[in-house]
């Protein structure tokens, strides 16, 4: 019972996503308001400059209008600072004539503690996450990963 309790502030399939104020790259965000009547997909990478996290980037970025004709829209986030992914996104541009549009949020641990992907017995290591809200704001889908997988298992 001990770790049912630990695991129960995990957001629930079903459940109302939590109404975050974040800091991105494109200036600060109210979840609830700049997604209000869209699906959106947020997902978690570990660490900025890693070779698995830029090209899961990247499919997203190719894959970004695809997303946009369906109402819905992607939204990143690590536990790197606001700096580093701006860093990050100027080399993806540059190395792979890549640009990433959509915004990356970066996070001090306060969403990634409300989702529930920091990991007791990895530090401040944080989990992979793939979160689907619907445009009513319910999470339809979740998907916890260790950071050595990777997102292989997406396929666009």
């Amino acid at each position: 019972m001990e770790n049912i309790q630990k695991i129960r502030n995990v957001p629930l399939l079903g459940d109302k996503f939590s109404d975050l104020d974040v800091q991105p790259t494109h200036g600060m965000m109210k979840l609830s308001d700049d997604f209000k009547d869209k699906w959106f997909i947020l997902f978690n990478h570990p660490s900025d400059f890693t070779p698995v996290c830029t090209t899961e980037f990247v499919s997203f970025q190719k894959n970004y209008e695809k997303f946009r004709e369906l109402n819905c829209e992607l939204i990143g986030l690590s536990v790197d600072q606001i700096f580093s992914h701006i860093k990050w996104i100027e080399w993806i541009k540059e190395n792979l004539d890549v640009e990433i549009e959509f915004p990356v949020i970066a996070d001090t641990g306060a969403v990634a503690n409300t989702l529930g992907i920091i990991h007791p017995g990895k530090g401040t290591t944080t989990l992979g996450l793939f979160l689907l809200v619907d445009n009513n704001g319910k999470i339809r889908t979740i998907v916890y990963y260790p950071q050595e997988l990777g997102r292989i298992w997406l396929k666009f």
